[in-house]
């Protein structure tokens, strides 16, 4: 068998292992699942933007699920579909995007490796909380835990700045419509198609906006060397509520957040294999 027959059938194999009907089916799964997180974060975004106080980051949109037993059932599905979401992006890591040249094809499998980690830190989260019951969580604070480490300084800086670059790309797949690759919009139709793209340039927008102040905090924490300093996404909206606009601008985000929730689930329906 000849080196071109060689690299042929290992293609192939690697193709069947991406196309794999299980994996397509637990990752629609899974992106309905995190779609419902960020849903029930624009619900408490809004609560705080009409002074209800509450927790709007994951961590604490959780919490609120798993304050009854039903709650943490659904808790521990979630935690399912967003597993099955870090598996399936290994994969594509591994053995996806066989077809581009080098620099694309590096490009496209360092953004799926930074996806399972996100998806995998949102799994240990939901994970935890739901084996608490909802419970305040127990474990340290990143900015305490990376502070005192040598280097912690830097360490949580770069923590900060790698979120900020997650969440400006995610801006960045809304604004310049890079999100379609993702999409099989084949028989959907035009009016389908034309809707399932704005919202999801409104959604994956909105996203980044959400997740570049969270990462800004955590760059503030390291730049003042300060583990009390308040980080994540709850400490970033509350930070917003109290200025004169803020609250009319957690309102937006809010529902740029309800917006990605409801294009998750055409995602879902309509993710290309």
């Amino acid at each position: 068998m000849t080196d071109g027959a060689v690299s042929e059938t290992g293609g192939g194999a690697a193709q069947r292992v991406v196309d794999h009907p299980v994996l397509d089916v637990l990752a629609r799964v899974g992106l309905v699942a995190y779609g419902l997180v960020h849903l029930l974060i624009a619900v408490l975004a809004v609560r705080i933007a009409l002074g209800a106080g509450g927790q709007a980051d994951k961590a604490g949109a959780l919490q609120s699920v798993a304050a009854t037993a039903a709650g943490r059932v659904v808790l521990w599905l979630v935690v399912g579909g967003l597993v099955a979401l870090v598996a399936d992006r290994l994969v594509q890591a591994a053995f996806g995007h066989r077809g581009l040249p080098r620099v694309p094809r590096l490009r496209r499998t360092a953004v799926d490796v930074a996806e399972a980690v996100v998806y995998a830190l949102l799994a240990k989260t939901a994970a935890d909380v739901a084996a608490d019951g909802g419970a305040e969580p127990s474990s340290t604070p990143l900015p305490s835990l990376l502070l005192g480490l040598p280097g912690g300084r830097f360490l949580l800086g770069a923590a900060g700045l790698g979120v900020v670059t997650v969440a400006g790309y995610a801006a960045y797949r809304g604004i310049s419509g890079a999100f379609r690759r993702d999409l099989d919009l084949r028989g959907a139709g035009l009016r389908r198609s034309l809707l399932v793209m704005r919202l999801g340039r409104v959604g994956w927008t909105a996203l980044g906006s959400a997740y570049v102040l969270s990462g800004g905090l955590l760059v503030i924490a390291a730049v003042q060397h300060d583990p009390a300093q308040p980080t994540g996404l709850d400490a970033a909206l509350k930070g917003l509520s109290g200025h004169a606009v803020g609250p009319a601008v957690l309102i937006v985000l809010a529902a740029g957040l309800v917006v990605f929730a409801v294009y998750t689930l055409f995602h879902a329906r309509h993710r290309a294999a």
